[in-house]
């Protein structure tokens, strides 16, 4: 169609296709990684390490609550990808409406569900006392705005499912920059509201790129073939809602378990003390930079892959795959490199400079990092395969493996049953990031995947 937004990947240059979509996803995860960064570094740079531990562990509560924002928007894409890979644009308007009525519905539930049981959750993560207060706030004023982060996560998958990664790009580009300004204004001014302050920014932030979002996509529902009423919101199309069901309840309880398993560990890690739990946090940043590349190409991997499987077009879902393994490996080569030459440079950035006792536990934490970077570049190779094909049976036993099976057995065996302690569960959080390449490894051989989500 003339003058259509939908971008075609069933022919074409597979690299350059990858790359021109890919970069901006790299470029809007990157960005959400430097404005999380930026609470770490103003609060602990302000409050010290119980600042730091407060927005580590409130975020690890608020996150668990994304999980179905993740999982359904992730399951919409690449639905979206196998309408316009078999030629069926005209369900996208309709699907868009019963997908975004669903996940609106969710956040507010969740929203009040977490709110409820807060407190709770934040007892059983062994929450320091010092950063206990800090914490429940981070976490409430997060899941207050949960509609607003879910409501983002949808229209970025939306663009994404149609090839677009360039606006949602421009979308967290204004989050990144007004959460910067506001994160100085409520936390490192006289103002100084700590936590709940770089929580607030957070919310903000996303909240208007979410507007910003809506409007953009609503004034070009034309161009993105987008034949979608106010009705689809409200009455949701059965069939659709099924198949978004079947595919996004594996890739939801995926997302979910693994935050699970991520807040089982973590409940172990700040039974260690304050500086311990401090570094945690720093942790889980160093484990966002190591998904940064493998994210961006699972994401434009599995539309592309999602489109030819559709298609039938299974040679270039073979090249689409080489091509994401051969960028992310060395990505994974060159971060490993910078974090063995210039540990101390890295990790002093998260901290006011005396904090000696978190910076001691840095050097022990190397060998993981490595570890973490290359399982992110292997598994973005076949999740891109298990998640493009929409097959929901491979989805689940890779959540059930992945999530919870590898990564708390895991995580028990090196931290309790070795007494590694927190060392231990980090290496058994990041040895279980290999388990999704394995599956898929196998999931590829059958050759199943070819009957995309049929099977």
């Amino acid at each position: 169609m003339t003058g259509s937004h939908i971008k075609d990947f069933t022919q074409g240059n597979v690299t350059k296709q990858l790359i021109v979509f890919a970069w901006p996803l790299f470029l809007s995860n990157l960005l959400q990684i430097v404005y999380n960064l930026v609470d770490m570094m103003v609060v602990g740079n302000v409050l010290g390490k119980t600042g730091i531990s407060a927005v580590s562990v409130g975020g690890d509560i608020s996150n668990l609550l994304v999980f179905v924002a993740m999982g359904f928007s992730s399951a919409g894409q690449v639905l979206i990808a196998h309408y316009i890979g078999a030629n069926e644009r005209e369900k996208i308007g309709r699907f868009i409406g019963t997908m975004s009525g669903f996940l609106l519905v969710s956040s507010v539930v969740l929203s009040v569900v977490g709110l409820i049981l807060q407190d709770s959750m934040l007892r059983l993560m062994n929450t320091p006392e010092k950063a206990f207060d800090g914490a429940a706030a981070y976490s409430t004023v997060c899941m207050i705005g949960l509609p607003f982060i879910y409501g983002y996560n949808t229209v970025s998958a939306v663009l994404r499912g149609m090839g677009d990664s360039k606006h949602p790009f421009i979308f967290i580009s204004i989050a990144a920059i007004l959460n910067l300004l506001l994160d100085i204004l409520f936390v490192a001014t006289p103002m100084n509201l700590g936590a709940f302050g770089a929580a607030l920014a957070t919310v903000i932030s996303q909240a208007v790129s979410f507007v910003t979002c809506v409007v953009f996509l609503m004034r070009n529902r034309e161009a993105f073939e987008m034949n979608m009423h106010t009705r689809d919101l409200l009455v949701w199309d059965k069939g659709m809602l099924l198949s978004l069901l079947k595919l996004g309840v594996p890739m939801a309880i995926k997302t979910a378990s693994i935050q699970l398993s991520k807040l089982f560990v973590n409940s172990f890690v700040n039974s260690y003390g304050i500086a311990v739990s401090a570094f945690a946090g720093i942790a889980n940043k160093i484990s966002s930079v190591a998904n940064l590349v493998s994210n961006a190409m699972n994401t434009a991997g599995s539309t592309m892959v999602g489109q030819n499987i559709a298609a039938k077009n299974f040679g270039r879902v073979n090249k689409i795959l080489v091509r994401i393994a051969i960028i992310t490996l060395s990505i994974a080569a060159v971060l490993s490199a910078v974090i063995i030459l210039f540990p101390e440079q890295i990790f002093a950035a998260f901290t006011d400079g005396s904090d000696k006792d978190v910076l001691a536990i840095a050097n022990g934490y190397i060998p993981i990092a490595v570890l973490l970077f290359f399982g992110a570049a292997l598994r973005s190779v076949m999740n891109a395969l298990l998640n493009g094909s929409g097959n929901y049976r491979i989805n689940f036993a890779t959540a059930i493996f992945d999530g919870i099976i590898m990564r708390i057995g895991l995580a028990v065996l090196f931290g309790l049953a070795l007494d590694m302690k927190h060392y231990g569960f980090w290496l058994g959080d990041a040895l279980a990031g290999f388990t999704p390449f394995i599956i898929g490894i196998v999931f590829y051989c059958t050759g199943r995947w070819k009957k995309g989500n049929r099977s």
